[in-house]
């Protein structure tokens, strides 16, 4: 029994946001809502609005948001006809896949794998309390594709550092969930790679495929799919196939001529496509008809097995079906066959051949039409529908909804036969190359990104990735397939699909007919493997370019790629598994040297790479372990000073960082904190590439440390929430929240920080929790927070994360000391913040100057106050002069002169300048201080922002 379902206010936040083709993990950060609850919601959606898949749920989501339907359905594909009989099959294959997990359910082409296997599934997903995905493997062509597939249908993307496989399976490895895998045949091989990794890391996921032969992987159970019974005596299930097509259509059949439906169904070896394409004749032919037809010669296939029996029996069917179209609808048929994915009438008119077909109806008949004769401009709209509506009415197409209009497919079945009808009519390559020419308008026309871009690219990817892989075996069509995959390159990285964009600029680069365009090809593919943070094939890439510049006389541009080779190893020497020695980054610097001659882009990359290598303005791993603060300084200004003559901000911005790294050494906190903003303010204008979003991503990163360092509390938090929003790094919530949760938790905002460490800690865990050096400040911000409310289970959990992520030196003498000082000096325990932090600054510097410096001096100094330290004025007049100009520091530092003082006016004038910068916990904290009634207002404002009341300090 159904029961009222209504659409609850937040389905319909995240059924919008599923309209727009977000990914789970877009909308779990829109929505600050972990994945997990995004799944949920999405699984709902699908169920009280009865549509097949995600993408049926995105095309409803304008006209469904406040629908409240009463029927609620399984997660899966909503078979536009009724599943009749297989009652036994049904049973057998249900236990199959509760006993064994992955099942294979084979049998040729139209037996009816897929309705037994949606049947099946749909009986058992609520068994899986992660439910069921249906995955269609038709439109992919590329084997590696085959986990894209599947991240479509479970709303996953891709997370950088991963490749889309490793995204998957890191997705659902918790997951307690049934994957139907339909059409595995075109790509077994590939299907058997994604469902071996899969199944030995996903220990509670089921796997059902079908596919026309077994897949041969360690845990598969075969289940071969026997045609529908032909029992005369009894119940028929062909029979009733027969009988339920044909009063679908208006023609109802009286019992008593079941035996001749029976004999027209033992004709047809009990084929539930063949039998389906008969019944629809009925209205027609007539049962008399249908026999005489199914009585004359017909092609068939000879040889082989019972399947293939079964195969030549749909073959016969398609055979007979098509010889009663007419010559227009035939040619329609088959020349529509090049589509892969669902198409319109419109898009059909701009491939079907237009000419002086028969009747007037502006098909081609290869029959009738001389070749010369031939208009090859689009065939009629109008004339195209009509024939595609003709060709549903014969079961040959199925009509599906779609964004751009009323939608057709064929079965793959149908579009195979298509597809062959095609080549034996000797139109293949014209029909194929005008579905290339129509997939490289498309490809243009996605360039200008718009409000409704994801869905019109998600309609076009299928067909544009099938025509690349057509014309790139065809060397006739070499300079077409060579743009088709720059375009898809582009739009895929667009669709942050960066996995796909890395291999198909690297496609491209294979295509290229020249050594420049091969060569520019490799350095966006490098930039596309920078942004998924994979340092090695970056590296690889740029020397591919460099070897490629050489080899065609580019000296310049080979010294351009070596040197900025040798800059990738320093710059981004965390990104990496292999990292290269710093002596084979000299060697790379030493022979950019060599080639770079006057050319000023080589030049610039040379001088950015001896600032990286030489003095270690990045501070790399492999980098010297001492760095010469003002040879470092003046290497980076002169890579700057280089870069800037160029005209590149791409360049100049990579010189800015090394700069900012040598600042920092130097102790020049306000210095860096400007250089990063010049970074930020040469790339913000800049369009969408892979090279763009790669500088962008770090120079928000380095604003915002930079910022939050120089006490710009405001600055520093509206750059990290632009991080946190970029869409880059939508599928690593850790990532992407790292710095805005430092910046929160140094600002005492605890309700952002609750907030933001779901979507950190969500993210984290379901990427395997890595131990990522750039995540450690956020998680010991995360757990001083919960130390500050006195919120002991929350802040132990968080500490098992830092546990996790490892204690570094910078964890010891940086954001370390910082974060457990003020915790320590809330409680009222400055003796022990002092010890925390014994050390002098000078004494740790290089794990305190980037952000930390300022905190630790500033703070050091306050606890040395209260603390009661016989040195604390002389520290508090040396820590004036180092944090001079930052407010919030600045503000810290007088607060402890005017405690040491005992000055309230000047104690309570720093709450104001707490205020002024950001800091409302501070600002409450010198409230309490003051004491008196000004220590009840702030204990009343620390409550309210979520704090424990802070402890009476207490001196050794």
């Amino acid at each position: 029994m159904g029961t009222e379902a209504e659409i609850s206010p937040r389905e319909a936040e995240v059924l919008e946001l599923v309209g727009a083709h977000l990914s789970n993990a877009e909308i779990a950060a829109r929505l600050c809502l972990s994945v997990r609850t995004v799944e949920s919601h999405v699984s709902s959606l699908l169920r009280k609005l009865r549509v097949p898949d995600r993408r049926a749920l995105a095309r409803r989501a304008p006209e469904a948001a406040g629908a409240a339907p009463s029927h609620p359905a399984p997660v899966l594909p909503a078979p536009l006809t009724s599943f009749v009989g297989r009652a036994s099959e049904r049973a057998e294959l249900t236990e199959m896949i509760r006993a064994h997990r992955q099942v294979t359910a084979v049998g040729p082409g139209g037996v009816g794998k897929t309705r037994l296997a949606l049947a099946v599934a749909g009986e058992a997903v609520g068994e899986y309390s992660d439910g069921a995905w249906f995955v269609d493997l038709v439109p992919v062509t590329d084997p590696g594709m085959i986990a894209t597939a599947v991240a479509g249908a479970a709303g996953l993307g891709e997370q950088p550092g991963r490749d889309m496989t490793e995204s998957v399976v890191a997705a659902l490895a918790d997951r307690h969930a049934l994957l139907v895998l339909d059409n595995c045949e075109h790509v077994a091989d590939g299907a058997a790679l994604f469902l071996e990794r899969l199944l030995a890391t996903c220990p509670r996921v089921t796997v059902l495929a079908t596919s026309r032969a077994r897949l041969m992987v360690p845990f598969e159970r075969v289940y071969p799919v026997p045609p529908l019974s032909l029992a005369v005596d009894g119940e028929s299930d062909a029979v009733a196939l027969f009988m339920e097509r044909a009063a679908a259509v208006g023609w109802p059949l009286d019992p008593p001529l079941r035996d001749q439906i029976a004999a027209i169904c033992a004709r047809l070896d009990g084929m539930a496509l063949a039998i389906e394409l008969a019944a629809a004749r009925y209205p027609t032919l007539g049962l008399d008809g249908i026999t005489a037809a199914l009585s004359h010669p017909l092609r068939m296939l000879t040889g082989g097995s019972r399947a293939d029996e079964r195969h030549r029996s749909v073959r016969a069917a398609l055979d007979w079906s098509h010889a009663l179209l007419e010559p227009a609808d035939r040619a329609l048929l088959r020349q529509v066959s090049v589509f892969t994915a669902p198409f319109t009438a419109v898009a059909a008119a701009e491939v079907v051949r237009f000419g002086p077909g028969p009747v007037g109806t502006g098909i081609v008949n290869e029959d009738t039409v001389d070749e010369d004769t031939v208009d090859e401009g689009p065939a009629d709209e109008g004339i195209v529908a009509d024939g595609l509506a003709r060709l549903a009415e014969q079961s040959l197409l199925v009509v599906t909804a779609s964004p751009a209009g009323t939608g057709y497919r064929a079965l793959e079945t149908i579009r195979q036969y298509g597809t062959e009808r095609l080549a034996e009519a000797g139109e293949l390559v014209d029909a194929r190359s005008r579905h290339l020419r129509w997939c490289l308008a498309q490809a243009a026309g996605l360039t200008v990104v718009q409000a409704d871009w994801r869905a019109r690219f998600d309609l076009a990817a299928d067909d544009l990735r099938a025509a690349l892989a057509w014309a790139a075996d065809r060397p006739e069509r070499r300079a077409d397939a060579y743009e088709l995959a720059r375009r898809l390159a582009e739009l895929t990285f667009t669709r942050h699909l960066t996995g796909e964009s890395q291999r198909r600029y690297e496609q491209a680069a294979e295509l290229a007919g020249d050594p420049a365009g091969r060569a520019s090809m490799l350095r966006q593919a490098a930039a596309a493997a920078g942004c998924r943070t994979i340092g090695d094939d970056m590296y690889r890439l740029r020397r591919a370019a460099a070897d490629t510049a050489r080899g065609s006389g580019d000296s310049a541009g080979a010294a351009a790629d070596l040197a900025t080779a040798a800059t990738v190893a320093f710059r981004f020497s965390t990104t990496f598994v292999r990292l290269p020695s710093r002596e084979e980054a000299l060697a790379l610097v030493r022979e950019a040297r060599e080639r770079a001659g006057d050319d000023p882009a080589a030049r610039a990359a040379v001088a950015l790479a001896e600032a990286g290598v030489l003095t270690d303005a990045f501070g790399a791993a492999q980098g010297p372990s001492e760095n010469e603060v003002p040879e470092t300084i003046a290497r980076a200004e002169h890579a700057v000073d280089l870069a800037r003559r160029t005209g590149d901000p791409l360049a100049e911005s990579a010189a800015l960082d090394a700069l900012i790294g040598a600042q920092s050494w130097a102790g020049d906190t306000f210095a860096a904190a400007g250089t990063a903003r010049r970074r930020i303010a040469l790339l913000s204008s800049l369009p969408i590439s892979p090279a763009g979003t790669h500088e962008l991503v770090d120079a928000l990163a380095m604003v915002t440390e930079a910022g939050l360092g120089a006490g710009d509390v405001p600055g520093a938090r509206r750059w990290a929430r632009r991080l946190a929003g970029h869409p880059s790094l939508a599928e690593v919530g850790h990532r992407a929240t790292c710095r805005l949760l430092m910046v929160d938790a140094l600002a005492g905002n605890v309700a952002e920080v609750l907030a933001g460490s779901v979507r950190f800690l969500d993210a984290w865990r379901r990427a395997g929790g890595p131990a990522l050096s750039i995540l450690r400040p956020a998680a010991a911000g995360v757990a001083m927070i919960h130390g500050l409310r006195d919120d002991r289970r929350a802040r132990r959990e968080w500490q098992e994360v830092l546990e996790r992520l490892g204690t570094p030196p910078e964890g010891t003498y940086g954001y370390g000391a910082v974060f457990d000082a003020l915790l320590l000096l809330h409680r009222g325990r400055a003796p022990e913040a002092l010890e925390r932090m014994a050390p002098e600054a000078g004494q740790v510097w290089k794990w305190v100057t980037w952000i930390w410096h300022h905190w630790y001096v500033a703070l050091r100094t306050e606890a040395a106050v209260l603390a009661g330290s016989p040195g604390a004025r002389h520290r508090l007049a040396e820590a004036r002069t180092v944090v001079a100009g930052n407010p919030v520091a600045g503000a810290i530092v007088e607060r402890a002169g005017a405690l040491l003082d005992g000055d309230r006016e000047a104690l309570l004038a720093t709450a104001d300048a707490f205020d002024a910068a950001g800091c409302r916990y501070q600002s409450a904290r010198t409230m309490v201080l003051a004491g008196g009634p000004h220590a009840e207002r702030g204990e009343a404002v620390l409550a309210g922002l979520g704090f424990a009341p802070m402890a009476p300090a207490r001196s050794r």
